[in-house]
């Protein structure tokens, strides 16, 4: 069997190790498939670089996962030229932009299969139509990822993360699988946390290390920080295999104290990734996120103190939302910004699957999927407005709070005045001037 992974384009040069497919394609080759990766992101391949590509080879299976946030863009037109140019292959979607919606994904590009879940259990045996797929308990019986299947050089040198030295590179990994909260603007299909052995953990850092000269680990766990035990363990076991790395992680803010990050700190670790979301308690429980801002505030103070740099993540506009919760969390920024990062606040998105999604479609500001994705233009706009406030008092809101983060990180940083200006007018052209293609603020480009 000959098998293809597409990895779509994300129009940006700071791109993610693609670990779902490299996993999966770990798996099949251990099973005598012959594999090929076809990488649209690093190197910015068009539709019609695929479609004569597909011209000149032959394929059982093409398979391309995605996130909701780029099915409309990017994917249905993706889909469009591989059911043309695909012969006679299975062409399968997966991912979590196929798994919260399968039906709908399913008649909307007219692929011939969908998995649902995690597709390790099922990718050996896909039928036509939808197929579900269970989870693996055991994540130490997954293989490692099928690196040299990717230009890793590429992907170990593009991504520049706060705390890498300029010989550093770059790797994402995982550690473990799932997570313990249950926010509303997250869609997840299982409960809990799966955890990697870490013998496990260590062996395949090694690898990579001794390999491809990885150094900064990026661990993409919802929850890397479980418990002190744990990583006083992962600690111990860099020491005796005498790997001296640096890590990003993301953490919940809930229980963080001295002792855990200095643990971390010890270990190499360079930055964590919180979610703090809000500053308001009201808000925070809408949220479901089973946090308080007094847990936001002791997270920070902490992290800070222990001079770890970390991500100060806010987004806005629930139900009980309004400019005076959005003010807070710019003050909150404001406080313990260590300027590593361009720091805005976006609004909340209402992802297909996520309990968001299924309480605007119950207050029928939404009717279902088809009518998600026709509303849904980019993560930085409204799709759904909750709150009592009109759109345009929002946009307001939003530009007034974001232009005074990016003035707040030109007046401490070496951010010029001219790449300010341009900051702020992109953000203008979002909210007011209809300019989907902006990207954000935390890639600006630094030679304007």
């Amino acid at each position: 069997m000959k098998t293809l992974f597409i990895v779509h384009d994300v129009y940006q040069n700071d791109n993610e190790f693609p670990l779902g497919p490299a996993y999966l394609s770990s798996i099949l080759r251990q099973n005598g498939h012959h594999v090929d990766t076809y990488c649209m992101d690093v190197y910015h391949h068009s539709n019609e670089q695929l479609a004569k590509y597909l011209d000149k080879t032959t394929y059982d299976i093409i398979c391309l996962g995605f996130m909701s946030a780029r099915f409309t863009e990017t994917v249905l037109p993706l889909c469009k030229v591989v059911n043309k140019h695909k012969k006679k292959a299975n062409f399968v979607l997966g991912g979590p932009g196929a798994s919260a919606t399968p039906e709908y994904i399913l008649e909307k590009t007219g692929v011939d299969s969908i998995v649902v879940g995690e597709a390790e259990n099922s990718i050996l045996n896909i039928k036509e139509g939808i197929n579900y797929s269970t989870p693996i308990k055991d994540l130490d019986t997954i293989p490692f990822p099928a690196w040299d299947l990717f230009p890793m050089n590429e992907y170990s040198n593009c991504m520049h993360v706060t705390g890498m030295a300029p010989t550093d590179k770059l790797l994402l990994m995982l550690s473990s699988r799932g997570c313990i909260g249950k926010c509303s603007f997250c869609f997840r299909m299982e409960k809990g946390l799966r955890l990697r052995s870490i013998s496990n953990i260590i062996e395949e850092i090694k690898i990579l290390n001794d390999t491809y000269n990885i150094t900064y680990f990026e661990f993409a766990d919802e929850f890397f920080t479980l418990s002190k035990k744990r990583v006083r363990e992962f600690n111990q076991a860099l020491e005796e295999n005498n790997l001296k790395i640096k890590y990003w992680c993301a953490s919940r803010v809930k229980g963080v104290d001295e002792e855990i990050l200095q643990l971390m700190k010890e270990g190499g670790c360079s930055f964590i990734n919180y979610g703090f979301e809000s500053m308001d308690d009201d808000v925070l429980k809408t949220m479901n996120k089973n946090t308080t801002s007094e847990d936001n505030e002791n997270a920070a103070l902490l992290t800070k103190e222990a001079n770890i740099p970390f991500g100060l993540n806010f987004i806005w506009g629930f139900s009980n939302d309004n400019v005076h919760t959005l003010m807070k969390n710019v003050e909150f920024i404001k406080k313990y910004n260590l300027y590593g990062q361009v720091r805005t606040i976006r609004p909340c998105t209402p992802y297909p699957g996520c309990p968001l999604y299924y309480e605007a479609i119950k207050k029928e500001l939404l009717s279902g999927p088809d009518d998600f994705y026709n509303k849904f233009k980019n993560s930085g706009l409204i799709t759904v407005n909750f709150t009592d406030m009109d759109i345009k008092t929002m946009y307001s809101a939003l530009y007034k709070a974001n232009s005074v983060l990016i003035d707040d990180h030109y007046q401490n940083t070496t951010m010029t005045k001219a790449q300010s200006d341009n900051l702020k007018n992109s953000y203008h052209q979002l909210y007011f001037e209809n300019n989907t293609k902006f990207r954000g603020a935390r890639s600006y480009d630094k030679e304007n």
